[in-house]
């Protein structure tokens, strides 16, 4: 890879249409995931060869890894009209119905955040998804009538953060079912490469280090650092190519740390250590402490510091460990809690 990137000046209307160009259109351009992407391939290519419709295809992990990216890869992939909506607008058995009747033959229906769904909403999407056809109901009472309505045959791509959430009759119709994983850091200079490329941002090699290591194993999360840098560059660089000296001092004005932690991360870990000695502490207690709700600390905080060895999850709470005390410059005191096992909470 070369040490930088050309840098030409654009114009906002040409800026607009490269941030639209950052997502791959194609499994070749898709960097990471190798696994999926070999898998995903062979569910596609195989039911190209045969002349039949794609399985029904779920993807979870968490957020910012490219589901929604996949999905429009798949689309692309077998030629076919994708259609979005999300688990939240769903809420009615009206509301899948009104899709599905609009729908086309071979079409590619995307619901974001499906574990989000209503109960009757989802309902209404197993007779979809099996045998391809909905029951609509007429009337109210005694008096009401279920007419059938036949379906052209659709794939049906379901993104989730939280497959666990999903009832065992959704999750069983899908036919391919894809775990996206956290990206190391190689891969993520990667994917920082390429769109500082097509961003045309001047940028040393160290400097893409510097941010694939501070993106918390999250494309999304590397590709707004990079915009973020741009910004700084576009102020204090005077044209020049982007250092690792630059993204330092960019990422440091925005309060994310050389281990992609940021304010809320460390002022999490500083009150388990500092209030509670360093836990074990509930999700409640330690939500209330940094004035946050438990929902945000256990979907954005949690996996990131669990994943990174400074925080973990006991029978009795949640516990910083001696890796944390050290990220913060802290010594742990003869009286701390200091985690030996890592079991889950119960």
């Amino acid at each position: 890879m070369a040490e930088e990137q050309i840098l030409s000046p654009h114009s906002e209307g040409e800026e607009v249409a490269l941030e639209g160009t950052l997502r791959p259109q194609n499994l070749q351009d898709f960097i990471g995931q190798q696994r999926i992407k070999d898998q995903l391939g062979l569910v596609v290519s195989a039911s190209k060869k045969r002349g039949h419709v794609t399985d029904h295809i779920l993807l979870a992990g968490p957020p910012g890894l490219g589901k929604t990216t996949l999905a429009h890869i798949v689309a692309q992939e077998i030629g076919a009209g994708i259609r979005l909506s999300s688990g939240p607008t769903l809420q009615r058995a009206g509301d899948v119905a009104a899709i599905l009747s609009s729908i086309t033959e071979g079409e590619i229906l995307f619901i974001d955040e499906i574990h989000r769904m209503s109960r009757p909403a989802e309902e209404m999407l197993y007779l979809a998804m099996e045998d391809f056809r909905v029951d609509i109901i007429v009337g109210k009472g005694p008096g009401a009538t279920a007419i059938p309505l036949d379906l052209p045959r659709f794939t049906l791509v379901g993104a989730t953060t939280r497959a666990g959430l999903l009832p065992s009759p959704l999750r069983d119709r899908f036919g391919f079912t894809a775990q996206l994983d956290f990206y190391e850091a190689d891969e993520l200079m990667l994917v920082v490469a390429r769109s500082a490329q097509l961003l045309k941002i001047a940028i040393a090699k160290d400097a893409l280090i510097e941010i694939a290591t501070r993106s918390r194993g999250t494309p999304r999360i590397a590709n707004r650092l990079l915009r973020r840098v741009r910004d700084y560059g576009d102020v204090h660089g005077a044209g020049k190519s982007l250092t690792k000296a630059d993204v330092a001092a960019a990422l440091d004005l925005y309060e994310i740390d050389e281990r992609g932690l940021d304010r809320l991360d460390r002022a999490l870990l500083r009150a388990i250590i500092e209030r509670f000695n360093g836990g074990p502490v509930g999700l409640t207690t330690m939500a209330m402490s940094v004035g946050e709700e438990a929902e945000t600390i256990e979907s954005v905080c949690e996996p990131f510091l669990l994943r990174s060895g400074l925080l973990a999850r006991t029978p009795r709470g949640r516990m910083a460990t001696p890796s944390a005390w050290g990220h913060l410059g802290l010594t742990p005191p003869p009286t701390a809690n200091i985690p030996l096992n890592f079991g889950e909470e119960s």
